[in-house]
């Protein structure tokens, strides 16, 4: 498994990491068995990959719980990512955002302990407030917890590149994790000056669009209600007729090269010159062996261009954002 250094620091990330999302056994499906989520976990350290990207969202804490059981004995050492600054059950009963002092610091501390670590490799915020607490106050907290040794290194979650710029003058942060997908390329049009001029690293979340992109999804799915698919309208319409053809012609670019069309989708990520590493999530050791393939695609520029190609010849049917 290939390795990039994550850029103000010294952690060094397999350049495929897995999502813990679903093992918190919630909004997957109904076919999440811890057990087999700790065979998922076993399954990444096996093929090389060192890091794994959680959050106290994920099933109220259940994800923290399963990988910390599931590390015991096999890596302490591997690098954990989580998000904090989530209220479960905001003002509108559903999560919010909340990222006054406060909040922050006992975020921190719940996930310290459900983790059992006395600090924590990548501390960053979930996604922006929802309830008005300025970015210095919530950036110049998360340094103290940095200096006071809880946090080794802070980043950002679905950011803009406006508030990015001026967050970054009240804390050391050095990631942003962003959606990123030959299906979302917004990243390259709205914040590479930003991280340039920053020298940010960049963690790509949802490489596969959800599945979209895995091959498994030709024709219209249907979901159970407790998968958030369900509900998303990416599995539908124009935008999933779009996907279909671009996952079927990565799927005859896989069949040639005799690797799974997930891992020709998340190899094209990886190897984007802007990306430190992919987060790519997984219920099975089957799914988890099948993203870990991707790092071969950093060492295989004419696949990457094989890859650019098949979105040339979709781009009329690609709806407009």
């Amino acid at each position: 498994m290939r390795t990039r250094t994550l850029p103000g620091t010294d952690l060094e990330l397999s350049v495929v990491g897995m999502g813990c999302w679903a093992i918190g056994k919630t909004y997957w499906g109904d076919d999440v068995e811890d057990a087999t989520s700790v065979e998922a976990i076993h399954a990444a350290l096996d093929a090389g990959i060192n890091w794994f990207d959680t959050a106290p969202l994920y099933g109220e804490g259940h994800a923290d719980r399963v990988l910390r059981d599931a590390l015991k004995g096999r890596s302490e050492r591997a690098v954990i990512a989580t998000k904090i600054g989530v209220a479960l059950k905001g003002s509108s009963g559903h999560a919010e955002s909340q990222l006054d002092a406060a909040h922050l610091r006992s975020d921190l501390e719940a996930s310290l302990r459900r983790l059992d670590r006395e600090t924590l490799d990548l501390v960053q915020v979930h996604w922006p407030c929802q309830h008005g607490t300025p970015l210095e106050e919530t950036f110049t907290t998360l340094q103290e917890l940095k200096n006071e040794g809880k946090v080794r290194h802070i980043g950002v979650c679905n950011y803009g590149p406006e508030a990015l710029d001026e967050l970054t003058n009240y804390a050391d942060v050095i990631s942003l994790q962003t959606p990123y997908s030959l299906l979302r390329r917004e990243l390259e049009q709205e914040h590479l000056p930003v991280i340039e001029r920053r020298g940010l690293g960049v963690l790509a979340y949802e490489p596969l669009c959800r599945g979209l992109l895995t091959g498994k999804y030709l024709k219209e799915p249907t979901f159970p209600d407790s998968d958030l698919r369900s509900r998303d309208d990416r599995f539908a319409g124009r935008f999933f007729v779009h996907a279909s053809r671009v996952a079927h012609d990565l799927g005859k670019l896989a069949r040639r090269l005799e690797v799974s069309t997930a891992s020709v989708a998340l190899g094209w990520v990886c190897a984007q010159p802007h990306v430190t590493a992919a987060i790519a999530g997984a219920k099975t050791p089957a799914q988890v062996r099948e993203n870990a393939q991707a790092h071969r695609f950093i060492e295989q520029p004419e696949a990457v261009e094989v890859i650019e190609k098949i979105l040339h010849r979709h781009r009329r049917s690609r709806p407009q954002s």
